[in-house]
């Protein structure tokens, strides 16, 4: 089973940017479709963005705005959010999936707010 830990989360003004970062050790990183979810006070966890071997796809809240990478050398995943609005503001967490099993990371705060 892999572990993440994720990393990048802080406060940022409407319109900033930041970069997320999930870094995976324990298994075999390439065999994993990996994602970001997000969870904001009070609401589900929602799917932010995936990657997998046939590409990446996003919410439509985040589209244009946000772009999901990997570095399988490094065993990382990123999360590049641009033109951040308040609404973005939650907890991110880096979520790993194979075969049926899945692991969580232990999730990064980003506060978008002026």
């Amino acid at each position: 089973q892999v572990q993440l830990v994720e990393s990048g989360g802080g406060l940022v003004q409407p319109g900033g940017s930041l970069r997320l970062s999930c870094k995976a050790s324990g298994s075999i990183f390439t065999m994993y479709v990996m994602r970001w979810y997000r969870q904001a006070p009070g609401k589900e966890r929602e799917l932010v963005a995936a990657i997998f071997s046939g590409g990446t796809n996003y919410a439509d809240s985040v589209k244009g705005r946000f772009t999901i990478s990997r570095d399988n050398a490094k065993n990382t995943v990123d999360l590049q959010m641009n033109s951040l609005k308040p609404e973005d503001t939650a907890v991110y967490y880096c979520h790993a999936s194979k075969s049926g099993a899945s692991s969580w990371g232990q999730g990064t705060q980003v506060t978008v707010s002026s």
